[in-house]
């Protein structure tokens, strides 16, 4: 009784590129954090090369190809979160940022039709893709099983290994991947299938783990309780795999088979029980129990059939239970109990579907480490949006404050009033004024940022006039089509697709429209400044363009002029303590990736704001105070300078000339102060425009990705409603009218039938005949003809004339020779087969009434026709080659 287990066929797929679509996704989203885009080239083309070897290409029932495949689906498990293959489903928000690659898998039991080829499903989905790789893990598993060397020791070790192996990957899919595919998927994925094969696959586990332990020689009471769990188990697997749905499509031999192991199993467990009962001297129960396992073993054997050999099985059995009741009918006389009486077997439940492990190969590692997941980029994008956020307002408070600062010394012309006390010299602050000027560039440098400027703005414009027409374009087709196959157009429409992308593009315009509105503010500002800045780029042309004043000598010494000096000194303190605070906020960097990461693997989601928030004030939380600090003595020093100048101006005499001098010292300390902030915003400008640049064409290429992607789908879409138009069923046609209805070459169809002959006397044995104008007013749709006899010649001629032969009487014999009837009258159609004019021939009388024969038309003479002449004879077409 060798046994044999079945094995589960591979699911074969067609070729994809693994390559492209994923490149420019990373191109798309990932920038940073990650690596350069350049670097994944290689790794996408390992990955593309590993799903063609594993799912493409034939696997031996070897461990290399499990290995191999096992690599592949642990890849697709470590991309899963990295790199998302997926489609917009009905309840999710439509998006063009996924990667989108049609993986088409056939069903693994259909063998195909001639002309229909396999049953198949294409889907854009790596959950549909890890499924049915899997799918194939769990099928090579039960192939590699089945070509163990089930006689050996090891071999049954690794069948149980691998089918229990096989049956938790079976299990795994149903539980917990099938469900969402069900509408969709092919038969061999449905959730009845999958619970068959999960089954199946422990049933022969524990099969290969019975084998084990007869090989073993364990207890006969450990062998029954195997046995019959194996019984049990087939019995289920016996009845899933009879479930209607599956049709034809599980292998023939799978049915049979699974029939006979059980009943097969059901006798070894009463066998070895009865060996049990022989130890025990319970010869009756022996005897009952071997009477059983024979009754089930010859059950078994009528099932299986041609696909399970055993006859030596049942010899066996019959040997052992003729040995017995030879032996209790001569020796021990004990009473054979009934089957019912018997105890029952118990059940060793030993096969279990094992889980399944991560990785699945050991020795897997993944090609894009480097890569995190998408949901951990999304949440340090966010964060480094936060981040920025913080930066930018912490630095546009110190440089707010120094502004007003500036501001409020420039109008009161410190430090350069106190400086001026000469009134004839270029006072030594604005001298260094003009030097700082000219090292940054001076006029020239202004002038020549201010001309850039608007090309730059002119170049995101275009970037982003471009990508929206694109969309435009696209849309107002898809609108187009919608509108002319209203229903028939099925897929989602752009308008509802590229709500993200309209949503970033608007973000982008609100973006250049306030660039713009800065922009005017700056040139503006340039406008009132210019002259001043020039003059400051040329120091030997101050003195002559600075008024000169009376001389203030005596208040070189003054208290009030001390004070001012001194309060100078610490604004340029301030000064210095921000421009350090201002490095060290845009320099503060801090790796909050593992965090994420850490998040991500315990709670399976990345709570980015709470960790973004804590991480962020914990970086920025001290420099936020030195900040806040530094404003708050600002205020305290420009009340301290405000009072020591009021009590300077008091001091100084103050004449015209004097104030000509100090308006004309306010304007280039203000001009220089305009300078520098001019100076930062247009290099700020120029940064922000070509940054946002870069972000306008990532934008345009997504566009022009999607819009070539849905360009593609259209024309296959459109493709489908064209195919589906032509398959259509054409309405039903008119009822033809009767003048039109012609057999094949033109002929009308035979006539119907010819009603039941008339009783007459047989004094009226006169044929009766109606001229063909009576006939036509008889009724204007002649009855059907039914098809002539055998022997009956049929002739295609119009205007068919029916004849109804009278009865013959009853001393009528057929052989004997008719008497001559008289020609007939003028006007009336001659019998069928006669000439007008010629006499009729003799007529066989027949034992049912003939058929009727048609006469030939009026128009077409006659050939006289002689039955029971020699064929030499007759020749119908003799007339027709007189004519």
């Amino acid at each position: 009784m060798a046994s044999s287990f079945l094995s589960v066929p591979l699911k074969k797929s067609s070729e994809v590129d693994l390559v492209k679509p994923p490149e420019k996704f990373i191109k798309n989203t990932y920038s940073g954090p990650g690596g350069t885009q350049d670097d994944f080239v290689p790794m996408l083309k390992e990955l593309d090369k590993l799903r063609d070897s594993a799912t493409c290409k034939t696997l031996d029932r070897h461990d290399s190809s499990l290995e191999l495949i096992q690599k592949y689906y642990d890849q697709l498990c470590a991309i899963e979160a990295k790199l998302p293959i997926t489609e917009n489903q009905e309840d999710e928000p439509p998006t063009p940022y996924q990667i989108r690659v049609n993986f088409t898998w056939y069903d693994a039991f259909d063998q195909g039709m001639l002309f229909l080829g396999k049953m198949k499903k294409t889907m854009s989905s790596g959950d549909y893709e890890r499924m049915c790789v899997l799918f194939n893990i769990g099928a090579l598993m039960s192939q590699i099983a089945a070509a163990q060397n089930l006689g050996a020791d090891d071999g049954l070790k690794n069948a149980a290994k691998y089918l229990q192996q096989a049956a938790g990957v079976f299990t795994h899919i149903k539980e917990s991947m099938a469900g969402p595919f069900q509408q969709v998927v092919t038969p061999d994925l449905s959730l009845e299938m999958l619970s068959t094969l999960s089954v199946v696959m422990l049933a022969q586990a524990q099969e290969a783990i019975l084998l084990k332990s007869i090989q073993d020689k364990m207890k006969e009471v450990i062998i029954a309780k195997l046995s019959m769990q194996a019984s049990d188990l087939y019995s289920d697997a016996m009845k899933q795999a009879q479930n209607p749905h599956f049709g034809d499509l599980l292998p023939k031999e799978w049915i049979p088979t699974l029939a006979g192991k059980q009943a097969m199993y059901h006798a070894q467990a009463e066998f070895y029980m009865s060996l049990l009962a022989k130890k025990n001297k319970s010869i009756g129960e022996e005897i009952a129990r071997l009477k059983h396992a024979l009754e089930l073993a010859k059950t078994g054997s009528s099932r299986a059939g041609s696909t399970m050999d055993m006859k030596d099985f049942i010899g066996k059995l019959q040997r052992a239970h003729d040995s017995a009741d030879k032996d209790n009918n001569f020796i021990y006389h004990d009473r054979v109990p009934e089957l019912s009486n018997l105890p029952a077997i118990g059940r060793a439940v030993v096969a279990k579907a094992l889980p399944l492990s991560k990785p699945m190969n050991p020795k897997f590692t993944d090609l894009f480490e480097k890569l995190v997941p998408l949901a951990v980029h999304q949440a340090l994008t966010g964060y480094e949006a936060r981040k920025a956020d913080v930066v930018n307002r912490e630095v546009g408070r110190l440089r707010e404050a120094t502004q007003l600062m500036n501001s409020v010394l420039a109008s009161l012309n410190l430090p350069a009033a106190i400086e001026d006390l000469s009134g004839d010299n270029v006072p030594q602050s604005i001298l260094e004024k003009g030097t700082a000027i000219k090292e940054r560039g001076g006029i020239d440098k202004i002038n020549q940022l201010i001309q850039d400027l608007p090309e730059l703005l002119q170049r995101n414009k275009e970037v982003l006039d471009e990508a929206n027409r694109v969309l435009d374009e696209e849309e107002k087709t898809d609108s187009e089509l919608r509108a002319n196959f209203k229903e028939r157009w099925t897929r989602t429409a752009s308008a509802q697709l590229y709500s993200p992308l309209r949503a970033e593009g608007g973000k982008y315009q609100s973006i250049l429209d306030n660039a713009i509105h800065a922009d005017t503010i700056v040139r503006e500002k340039y406008n009132k400044h210019a002259e001043n800045i020039t003059l400051l780029c040329k120091p030997e042309d101050l003195p002559g363009k600075i008024p000169s004043s009376s001389p203030a000598a005596a208040l070189q010494g003054s208290k009030c002029v001390t004070d001012l000096r001194q309060l100078m000194e610490e604004v340029e303190t301030i000064k210095a303590e921000r421009d350090v605070i201002e490095s060290e906020i845009k320099e503060a960097k801090t790796d909050i990736s593992s965090k994420f990461l850490s998040a991500l693997a315990q709670d399976g989601v990345v709570n980015e704001e709470n960790l973004s928030v804590g991480e962020l004030d914990r970086m920025f939380g001290p420099l936020q105070k030195q900040v806040t600090e530094s404003v708050s003595r600002q205020e305290g020093l420009m009340n301290k300078i405000q009072t020591a100048n009021t009590e300077f101006c008091q001091q100084k005499q103050a004449s015209g000339s004097a104030n000509q001098r100090e308006e004309k010292l306010k304007d280039l300390a203000a001009a220089h102060d305009a300078f520098m902030e001019l100076l930062g915003n247009l290099e700020e400008g120029t940064k922000f425009y070509n940054e946002l640049l870069l972000l306008l064409v990532k934008f345009q290429t997504k566009c022009n990705d999607i819009v070539f992607a849905r360009k593609t789908e259209k024309d296959e879409h459109l493709k489908d409603i064209q195919d589906s138009i032509l398959q259509q069923p054409t309405s039903s046609i008119p009822n033809t009218p009767e003048y039109q209805k012609t057999g094949p070459g033109g002929a009308k169809p035979p006539p119907p039938a010819r009603p039941p002959p008339p009783q007459v006397q047989p004094q009226q044995q006169q044929q009766q005949q109606q001229p063909p104008a009576q006939q036509a007013a008889a009724g204007s749709q002649p009855p059907q003809l039914n098809m002539p006899q055998a022997g009956q010649p049929q002739y295609g001629y119009n205007n068919p004339q029916y004849y109804s032969p009278p009865p013959m009487p009853t001393s009528y014999n057929p052989y004997a020779t008719m008497q001559y009837q008289p020609p007939p009258q003028q006007g009336a159609a001659a019998p069928y087969g006669q000439q007008p004019g010629a006499p009729p021939y003799p007529q066989q009388q027949q034992a049912a009434p003939p058929y009727p024969q048609q006469q030939y038309a009026p128009q077409y003479p006659q050939p006289a026709y002689n039955p029971y002449a020699p064929p030499s004879q007759y020749n119908p077409y003799q007339q027709q080659q007189q004519r």
